[in-house]
């Protein structure tokens, strides 16, 4: 389903390590399956649902948000918290129906919620016995 080795986010980290967190401009993320839907829950405290853009690419999943001062005439006398661009790539395999993705906004947390493909669901399948009128029931993986 979801990819769980990313090395662009594991040097990511590593460049924010060397940095000391200065530049942080990923987003950190939740991913978890319930039943037969992919939750995934990506923090962006202080963004606005207009800018946050999600875009779709074969099976890979876009995030990027957008993060400025929008007063003209500040004197920033601190600036602790990443302003910018930030962006996340989801790499999904054959198996999550990304036509099917939703995604929703509330109190600073974009969450996707994405179906598992019906090919990929678990099913039952019914194997019925040449010598016996009663069907045995196994469960396909």
């Amino acid at each position: 389903m979801l990819m769980r080795f990313d090395p662009f986010r594991e040097l990511d980290r590593l460049v924010d390590q060397l940095n000391d967190g200065r530049r942080q401009r990923s987003m950190p993320m939740d991913a978890y399956r319930i039943g037969d839907i992919v939750h995934v829950d990506l923090d962006m405290p202080g963004v606005t649902a207009e800018a946050v853009d999600i875009t779709v690419e074969n099976q890979t999943v876009t995030v990027r948000a957008e993060r400025r001062w929008d007063a003209e005439g500040v004197e920033i006398v601190t600036c602790e918290r990443p302003q910018g661009t930030f962006s996340r790539e989801l790499f999904f395999g054959d198996t999550a129906d990304l036509e099917q993705l939703t995604a929703s906004y509330e109190n600073g947390v974009v969450r996707l919620r994405i179906p598992v493909a019906a090919q990929a669901r678990v099913r039952r399948i019914e194997v019925r016995s040449t010598g016996s009128e009663q069907p045995v029931v196994a469960q396909a993986t």
